[in-house]
């Protein structure tokens, strides 16, 4: 199983993110992060195929994913 971290203060929601996840578990939260942003989390970690077109994707490089 695959992990996938995301540094919520400094994710900005751009959410480039949510549009290359092949599973769609990637969603905006709720709640704002230090800088007055929405963060990206993860909605069902078991269904990560562990694929980092996230983490590839993000411009800011907030998002690191294990296998």
């Amino acid at each position: 199983m695959a992990k996938v971290t995301i540094n919520e203060n400094r994710c900005k929601g751009c959410k480039l993110c949510i549009s290359v996840c092949p599973k769609k578990i990637i969603i905006v939260q709720d709640k704002l992060n230090s800088k007055g942003f929405h963060p990206v989390g993860i909605s069902d970690m078991e269904k990560c195929i562990g694929c980092a077109f996230c983490a590839m994707m993000c411009p800011d490089c907030v998002i690191e994913v294990e296998k």
